[in-house]
């Protein structure tokens, strides 16, 4: 499925072929001194990877998912997951080129995002995680319309496939948002 958007935008579900594009733009957006050219940098709070071509993948193969892919003239901009969990869409794995932040493209496709999980699987509500710590990133979604809940679920330490955290008060917090 390939739809034309503003911004000369184009998205699609990604496809295996994607995965090692995909994963770079993920690890640039929020890993490394690449990140930094961005605002939605974690390096201050985690170091390591962000994710791996097997979780990439994971997600591009579950029957459950899709992994929104953003392109620009034919490179890959941005991402998203969507996954239906019964009446809601949880949404994740949120990268947009940091060279691109800033510019209004992730209001783009967030509304993108949110319109595909309702048309899709007529859900009613959208959700993600947040790092509670995040305070900047929690305030652009809730400039979107998502709200903090406070329920809050720990960060799996120890657990090298998500980061190696910088400090010892990392959970996440979820946000939600009615689709109406």
């Amino acid at each position: 499925m390939h739809t034309a958007a503003p911004e000369g935008l184009t998205f699609r579900d990604a496809v295996d072929s994607d995965v090692d594009a995909l994963v770079a733009l993920i690890e640039s957006a929020y890993r490394g001194d690449s990140s930094r050219a961005g605002w939605t940098t974690e390096a201050d709070i985690l170091q390591g990877q962000r994710t791996d071509p097997e979780g990439v993948l994971a997600v591009v193969e579950s029957p459950d998912s899709r992994l929104l892919t953003v392109e620009r003239e034919g490179a890959v901009v941005a991402c998203c997951q969507l996954e239906h969990r019964g009446t809601y869409a949880y949404f994740g794995m949120f990268a947009v080129s940091p060279a691109l932040q800033g510019a209004g493209l992730g209001k783009v496709i967030i509304a993108e995002a949110e319109q595909l999980a309702r048309a899709t699987w007529g859900v009613t509500e959208m959700h993600m995680t947040v790092i509670s710590v995040r305070e900047d990133l929690i305030a652009w979604y809730e400039r979107r319309g998502y709200r903090r809940t406070g329920e809050m679920t720990p960060f799996p330490y120890g657990d090298e496939r998500f980061g190696v955290p910088q400090r010892a008060d990392l959970q996440f917090e979820l946000l939600v948002k009615p689709l109406a």
